[in-house]
């Protein structure tokens, strides 16, 4: 039988309909469309593909169940090395990882292995009526602290090696950025809900609106009979440029713009939590997060969303299906820029320039490529003279983010770097701290969904022959 050269097309939302509510823009395979995109798989004697994924999903084993309409059996597999299948399915960037390795891929398209993943995800979520088998308790005790990615893989993994997990999360609703940070239309909330709510019922304990560091601390932890603790707890703390303007009102970091509208709903009419419906949107930055807070402003009814970034479309960091589909909704390029003012009004009745109040112009000056930096990125370097404004009354910096010192600053014996990550052993999760273990971005600063839970299963492991060896 022929080989189909090319992925079979994802199903999703018209572009101007979509670009103008929150619902969930790709709608997903059909049981006709996996079965057919997973009968491209080759099922490769050396499985190139699971070498590339963070977590060692058995890829050709789950797609094989897929071909013989196994989908229960697929999902099973899935979730022998992931705890978040419905949501890596959704968020991970498969094209750079177990996709780029796929071998169909020299000659044709790699074969579709993310959408595989999340159809079986969905097709688990909608028709299993099974129990959940609780594994055997040892009786000990471990804390994770976070509840996004690498917290709930660690938990998961640890759960179901009999461990008492504890998962402590200082918002209100468990799942980190993938509650948070993750708009509604890219992964659905009830998606991330049904994942925890699994994860429960392997024994896992979750407690919200508990901040590590203030409620209570992470040597507190230890005199209450925890005898590890894992630090998931990301990097929440954003960044800035330093530039005029920047406590104008109108300003956001991502971080906030996207917590607002995905945590707090406050795109919805009734919502409490205020927040800004502008008409010119400018997002500084060119990764996932300044793509998701540039659809999201579309959402809210701006009118013109740009995305400015200082290096060319080809250096952009963010997924191309995101790309893609911020194009098609609507959202503009300005590359090669770099902001330098975001200039201000007194008040937004009125029309004048004074440095102060509210947003009204963007002021950016145009850059070309220069030498690589040492990462093999070439540097932009700004053109002088070649200042023009934008006309802009909101500014969304997104231009990464941190790990917050707090749990750093009333941790004694927790080493840190420069950039504030906690620093644990070469591929490990061990910290300098006796029985304490990290990861995700709490130690890489902000990074992929899929190598943080990637690192909360390294972790999970690392802990267990701790604990096997401390009896």
């Amino acid at each position: 039988m022929a080989i189909n050269p090319k992925k079979h097309e994802m199903p999703v939302q018209n572009a101007k309909e979509r670009a103008k509510n929150f619902k969930e823009v790709a709608l997903g395979y059909t049981e006709a469309l996996a079965v057919a995109e997973a009968n491209r798989c080759l099922n490769c004697k050396y499985s190139p593909c699971v070498k590339g994924c963070p977590v060692n999903i058995a890829i050709p084993d789950f797609i094989t169940k897929i071909k013989q309409n196994d989908f229960e059996g697929a999902y099973e597999i899935i979730s022998q090395s992931s705890s978040l299948p419905a949501v890596c399915g959704r968020v991970c960037p498969q094209e750079t990882q177990c996709e780029s390795k796929c071998t169909l891929g020299v000659k044709f398209e790699p074969v579709a292995i993310g959408r595989l993943e999340r159809f079986a995800a969905d097709w688990h979520n909608a028709h299993f009526k099974g129990e959940v088998v609780l594994p055997q308790q040892n009786g000990r005790k471990v804390a994770v602290v976070g509840s996004g990615p690498s917290g709930l893989a660690c938990a998961g993994d640890l759960a179901k090696a009999g461990y008492k997990v504890t998962v402590f999360e200082a918002l209100h609703l468990a799942g980190g950025v993938l509650v948070y940070g993750i708009p509604e239309f890219r992964l659905p909330k009830e998606i991330v809900k049904k994942e925890v709510e699994t994860l429960k019922k392997y024994g896992v304990d979750i407690q919200t609106n508990i901040v590590i560091g203030k409620t209570f601390t992470v040597d507190e932890l230890f005199k209450d009979g925890y005898e590890a603790v894992f630090i998931g707890s990301g990097a929440g703390l954003p960044k800035f440029m330093g530039i005029k303007g920047e406590g104008l009102k109108g300003v956001y970091s991502a971080n906030e713009f996207l917590t607002r509208a995905n945590l707090m709903k406050a795109y919805q009419s009734n919502a409490q939590t205020p927040i800004m419906h502008a008409k010119n949107v400018a997002v500084v930055g060119g990764g996932n997060v300044a793509m998701d807070a540039a659809r999201t402003a579309l959402r809210l009814g701006a009118e013109n969303v740009y995305i400015i970034y200082r290096r060319s479309m080809e250096e952009l960091p963010a997924r191309k299906e995101e790309v893609e589909h911020a194009m098609e909704e609507g959202v503009k390029f300005e590359v090669l820029r770099n902001p330098v003012e975001i200039l201000g009004y007194d008040n937004p009745e009125d029309n004048h320039d004074i440095k102060n109040g509210f947003v009204c112009g963007l002021k950016v000056i145009k850059c070309q490529l220069g030498e690589s930096d040492e990462k093999g990125r070439r540097k932009p370097v700004e053109i002088a003279g070649s200042e023009y404004i934008l006309d802009i009354d909101c500014v969304i910096m997104s231009i990464g983010t941190s790990p917050n010192p707090l749990i750093k600053n009333t941790t004694k014996g927790l080493e840190v770097n420069s950039h504030g990550g906690i620093i644990v052993t070469d591929g490990g999760a061990k910290t300098s701290k006796e029985a304490v273990f990290a990861g995700g971005d709490a130690v890489t600063g902000a990074a992929t969904v899929i190598l943080a839970m990637g690192a909360g299963k390294t972790a999970a492991k690392e802990i267990d022959d701790y604990l096997r060896q401390k009896v």
